[in-house]
């Protein structure tokens, strides 16, 4: 078994070549495939991801160079929403107006406790470092607080009101990625906020400039003061933004990719050269496709980006609960055969 190496993942996050392929997952929400690489039993993939050493553990053996993890329990309180395969984006709505807004009680990221960062950085073997992602993200976590289609009528109705929120919640993330980044077993961060639809933007492009890019920008500032890499793993199509999240925001990496909105081999030839590129190998195409189709479309998409850098292996969105275990060992034994045969 390979031991883990953040330079590898550090090259591919600089658009570097690599002396072999590496392999990125943003995270694990099937309990199958994370105790079959952890060899630990866990009540849920909830406890699963509460353990840093089960989760060193997993992505130890998978093969990675890093695990994720959330830095602190900063979270943003909402209402309760039903759990199930879907759900109604105006569920667990708390803030309507000034008034609901004025008497929310926003979380101090200061207070927020860090103890299960810390404990995974004692436990994290030689060369594995921790690259820490947000309580969901900016847009995310707005949403949550006041509901979809409530937030679209807010942008008509009070504009500076939606200004405020996006502050306040901004304002709690820049504070929550400074602390992480005191850590130096913190090798990068994640600001994951899914940011569309299939069809393009949640919010118009025109919006999302003035309420949500500005926030990620600064998230990014943080990051490079600090000397680590900034990855964006937002899902939906973000055609109509891609030049802003390189040019302007600055990110280093870009997670998520869709067949349906844009095939990580086209992701990579219009962008690879400007940003890396980070997973893509369709959760769709991996659940439904045989194995010899898997194969062949890594070692496709490894043998088209190896000299140039700027790649890792992986699927296009994270390792769902409906993701079958063989699928996902096809997929990294592509990754584990290259590497024995160097």
């Amino acid at each position: 078994m390979q031991k883990p190496n953040f330079e590898n993942l550090l090259k591919v996050l600089n658009r570097k070549p690599t002396e072999q392929p590496v392999l990125f997952e943003f995270f694990f929400s099937n309990i199958e495939i994370a105790e079959h690489l952890s060899g630990i039993k866990q009540d849920s993939i909830w406890h699963m991801m509460r353990d840093p050493a089960a989760n060193i553990a997993a992505m130890t053996n998978a093969g990675y160079d890093y695990i994720t993890m959330n830095g602190s329990d900063l979270w943003f309180p909402n209402e309760n929403v039903q759990t199930g395969a879907s759900r109604n984006m105006n569920e667990g709505a708390v803030i309507y107006d000034r008034e609901s807004f004025d008497s929310y009680a926003w979380p101090e990221p200061y207070k927020c406790s860090q103890k299960l960062l810390v404990e995974a950085g004692k436990l994290l073997p030689k060369g594995m470092k921790v690259i820490t992602m947000g309580p969901c993200g900016v847009l995310e976590n707005v949403i949550r607080l006041v509901g979809f289609d409530n937030l679209c009528l807010m942008l008509f109705d009070d504009r500076e009101l939606v200004r405020k929120l996006f502050d306040e919640v901004g304002s709690r993330f820049i504070e929550y990625y400074e602390t992480c980044l005191k850590y130096d077993f913190v090798g990068a961060i994640i600001s994951n906020d899914d940011w569309g639809f299939n069809s393009g933007t949640m919010l118009s492009p025109d919006d999302m400039r003035e309420f949500v890019f500005p926030w990620h920008k600064r998230i990014v500032e943080t990051a490079h003061k600090a000397g680590r890499p900034a990855i964006l793993h937002s899902c939906g199509n973000l055609e109509a933004v891609y030049d802003e999240i390189i040019d302007d925001m600055k990110f280093d990496a870009k997670h998520s990719n869709e067949d349906k909105i844009l095939p990580v081999e086209e992701a990579y030839k219009r962008y690879g050269d400007r940003i890396a590129i980070l997973g893509g190998i369709d959760v769709d195409f991996l659940i439904r496709a045989d194995d010899k189709d898997i194969i062949t479309r890594c070692e496709k998409m490894i043998a088209l980006t190896q000299k140039k850098g700027g790649y890792a292996l992986g699927s296009g969105n994270s390792i769902a609960e409906y993701v079958p275990l063989n699928k996902y060992l096809t997929m990294i034994n592509v990754i584990r055969k290259i590497r024995n045969e160097l």
